[in-house]
């Protein structure tokens, strides 16, 4: 199984596997972080089934959310359906599906340690931004949590902070910041003999 298999089948079950990682406090960080101004246009990037865009829809923003999970976008589609401020896309880390300098703020969560290439990711985050616009993401402190690898298919056990930073800067961004989200990603391996508890982290740059 891949990591796009994997995300598809648990689609449905998602939001109560999300409640069991870490809580709605991470979310509510990231948005301060952003100094989120109503009616702006915001990216979801690896969306999900929408726990950045519940966020960004609430607080009055136009959000285009992007996930390369078809079940997930769907799932997502369907909750938010009395919503007509927000656009579904399918696209992957390396080729958003969004145009240049065409959002003010870019959000991504947990989204970084399931892509290939961390600074390409960057890059495509800061190509959609418009000139002064915010890229704001939250996730894992580096771990030795094997587990996480195998069984959610992370491709990288967390990051040091200075590597985001450095990958911040090398995109141009400026006013980088990195800070704690205050919250821990928690988790228990399938067979139980392993549970992680990880501080999370949320970076913050403008373009």
């Amino acid at each position: 199984m891949n990591s796009n298999k994997y995300f598809n089948e648990v689609a449905n079950k998602w939001d109560d596997m999300r409640q069991d990682f870490f809580s709605e406090n991470i979310r509510e960080k990231a948005c301060s972080v952003a100094g989120l101004e109503k009616g702006k246009v915001a990216a979801d990037i690896g969306a999900g089934t929408g726990f950045i865009a519940e966020a960004l829809l609430t607080k009055g923003m136009n959000v285009i959310a992007v996930d390369y999970s078809e079940e997930m976008l769907k799932h997502m589609e369907q909750k938010f359906k009395n919503f007509d401020s927000v656009e579904y896309r399918q696209g992957e880390s390396e080729n958003l599906p969004i145009e240049n300098a065409s959002v003010d703020y870019a959000m991504a969560n947990m989204y970084l340690h399931h892509v290939e290439n961390p600074l390409t990711a960057i890059k495509e985050l800061t190509r959609i931004l418009k000139p002064g616009g915010k890229l704001v993401l939250t996730d894992l402190d580096e771990h030795n949590f094997e587990f996480l690898k195998t069984e959610q298919f992370d491709r990288w056990m967390g990051f040091k902070r200075e590597d985001v930073k450095h990958w911040f800067i090398a995109a141009g961004l400026k006013n980088v910041n990195i800070d704690c989200a205050g919250g821990n990603c928690c988790s228990t391996s399938n067979c139980g003999c392993d549970n992680a508890s990880i501080s999370i982290f949320v970076a913050y740059g403008e373009k």
